[in-house]
């Protein structure tokens, strides 16, 4: 099939050359580049041509500028001279209006000008220096962090605990399982152990499909036999997993802690919005290639801690998930994100969606006497999508206590400090702005034993005294009488 041999090639123009320009200049050239210096020092432009540039003398303030770049496609306007600058861009632009325009500036308010002419993007270099070194910062950080940790795994050495919050979530999992093929790494072994339960259907399979071995803690060693203790993405925990007599040796987390953990090594960065993320990062800084189950783990981790990449997602999350993309296993990420519901799951939800209670954007409901926990959480979530909800709670009774799940879609909200405001004095609230847990003794509100004759009675004066406890501390009225969704 016949065809043209090549493509026309980009011309680019750099109108002052100080050391800027010149390095652009250069940089340039080097690559091939096909490449116009205009400026209006005679010396400079003659010093240029004897570095075998293409160089002309030329004032960038004049009007005539605009023929000298006619035939550019990119012009480049980098001197030092902002007024030069304003002038070079408002005669290029008063006769040609598809020339591609980066021009220098000097200050935000040169800025805003250089725009209002018609740049295309404008450059402060005070910014982008401030921007390198913050660049450089954070990567000689990282480097000395994950030198640390290095040593700390290396100076335990026998075996690690890892632990992760109770009934662990896959951001939490996930990050476990790359703390362990770090350490694995480095000659260490180690064991994921959790509380509680991996109740929800979801984080079952993927547990199960990607064959990651957690340990119980009832049925893990006392915490004194380990060597190193770490701690990933604890902060949701709503108890104190962690005998203060043995202590942490590793905290990693990307939600601050209402009581910061004193352990020799912490990394706590709340500026992005997965723990998986920070994981990540630790696996690119020991250039260690994940193998496809942590690759798969880790990018679900995000995944599901961003919703998808639509609630908090930072730039770290999105470079961390591409990262991760080429070595995750993606029909299994389908398999894990599309689970089948059981039949407990279906009565809670269909229990739920019976016995909601609205009040404006507030949904409040009851599934009754449970035997999944896990299950509540799903109701929450899929109840957050009728129309006009932003924030759902749905209670259930199970092994004498209590349970509420929360989800919560506004974003004048955090639904976690709520449930902490309204519960922590009764029981075990956790979460964060979208989502939320709770857990109290039967006994606190009604003295009413669980048994046959006394389950409807019992219920009822529970979910009288949970609904209105949420609701004051949401600031809404105590919601409406009945279910069937009225409002």
């Amino acid at each position: 099939m016949s065809g043209t041999s090549g493509s026309a090639r980009t011309r680019y123009a750099i109108l002052g050359c100080g050391s800027v320009g010149h390095a652009v200049a250069e940089s340039l050239s080097d690559r091939g580049k096909d490449v116009l210096i205009l400026d209006r020092d005679d010396s400079r432009v003659e010093a240029l041509r004897d570095q075998d540039l293409n160089a002309r003398v030329q004032d960038i303030a004049d009007p005539d500028v605009v023929e000298a770049v006619a035939d550019r496609d990119i012009v480049l306007i980098l001197a030092s001279d902002v007024e030069a600058n304003k002038a070079a861009v408002s005669a290029i632009r008063e006769v040609d209006g598809d020339q591609y325009v980066v021009v220098r500036a000097s200050d935000p308010v040169s800025e805003d000008e250089l725009r209002e002419r018609g740049a295309d993007v404008v450059i402060n270099p005070s910014t982008v220096i401030a921007d390198s070194a913050l660049q450089s910062l954070e990567t000689g950080e990282l480097e000395y962090m994950a030198r640390q940790l290095a040593e700390i795994i290396e100076e335990g050495g026998g075996r690690m605990a890892i632990l992760t919050h109770d009934n662990p979530e896959p951001d939490s999992i996930a990050s476990a399982t790359a703390l362990q093929a770090i350490a694995d790494a480095f000659g260490v072994e180690a064991d994921i152990l959790y509380s509680g339960d991996v109740g929800h259907q979801e984080n079952r399979a993927f547990v199960n499909l990607l064959g990651i071995d957690l340990l119980a803690r009832a049925d893990a060693p006392p915490l004194s036999e380990y060597e190193t203790v770490a701690a990933v993405d604890l902060a949701k925990s709503a108890e104190d997993d962690v005998d203060p007599e043995t202590g942490i040796d590793v905290y990693i987390d990307h939600l601050e802690s209402d009581a910061p953990p004193d352990a020799r090594f912490v990394d706590v960065r709340t500026n992005v919005s997965s723990t998986s993320t920070i994981l990540t990062k630790y696996l690119q800084e020991f250039d260690q290639s994940p193998t496809e189950a942590v690759a798969t783990a880790l990018l679900y981790g995000i995944r599901a801690e961003t919703l998808d990449f639509k609630r908090d997602t930072t730039p770290a999350d999105l470079t961390a998930a591409a990262y991760l993309h080429p070595f995750a296993n993606h029909d299994t990420l389908e398999q894990v994100e599309s689970p089948s519901m059981s039949p407990e799951t279906l009565d809670v939800l269909a229990e739920a969606i019976q016995n909601r209670q609205v009040q404006g954007s507030h949904l409040f409901s009851t599934a009754g006497f449970i035997r999944d926990r896990e299950a509540l959480a799903q109701a929450a979530q899929h109840l957050l999508n009728l129309e006009g909800i932003t924030t759902t709670a749905v209670l259930g009774i199970a092994d004498d206590h209590i349970y509420l799940a929360t989800r919560s879609k506004d974003i004048r909200l955090n639904i976690g400090n709520v449930l902490q405001e309204a519960f922590a004095e009764m029981g075990d609230a956790a979460g964060h702005s979208t989502q939320g847990s709770v857990e109290i003794p039967l006994g606190i509100f009604t003295g009413i034993e669980a048994n046959e004759g006394n389950r409807d009675t019992l219920l009822h004066l529970t979910e009288e005294a949970v609904r209105r406890k949420l609701f004051d501390a949401l600031g809404v009225e105590g919601g409406t009488e009945g279910g069937n969704g009225s409002s």
